[in-house]
């Protein structure tokens, strides 16, 4: 959550140009994680949560890319991109440890 709240505070200095663009798709991916847990972990297989977690590995990699270009057009500060990046890894780390938990309790 706290992901989330970064990025809409840092996305609300992009420009208006890119409200439907950039913006859009970097707030569409990061609500999409914490989303993605919350759906996979209600009443769930652990199979179809550990898909739900698949896919916010993906919108976390997704993301990951979009800040590589909001960086490089200068839509972020380093400041910010460096902060960001560090909750994203941590996100990773989590994600992917919460699935190999989930991997072994498949198996017994």
């Amino acid at each position: 959550m706290q992901l989330v709240e970064n990025i809409y505070r840092v996305t609300e200095a992009f420009p208006a140009g890119e409200k439907f663009g950039l913006t859009a798709q970097i707030r569409r991916a990061a609500v999409s994680v914490p989303s993605n847990i919350a759906e996979g972990a209600a009443d769930r297989t652990v199979q179809q949560f550990y898909n739900y977690l698949s896919n916010c590995i993906g919108s976390l990699n997704e993301l990951d890319t979009q800040l590589e270009i909001a960086f490089r057009l200068r839509y972020l500060t380093e400041k910010d991109f460096i902060e960001i990046n560090a909750l994203l890894d941590d996100c990773l780390a989590v994600t992917f440890g919460l699935k190999k938990h989930l991997a072994k309790r498949a198996r017994g």
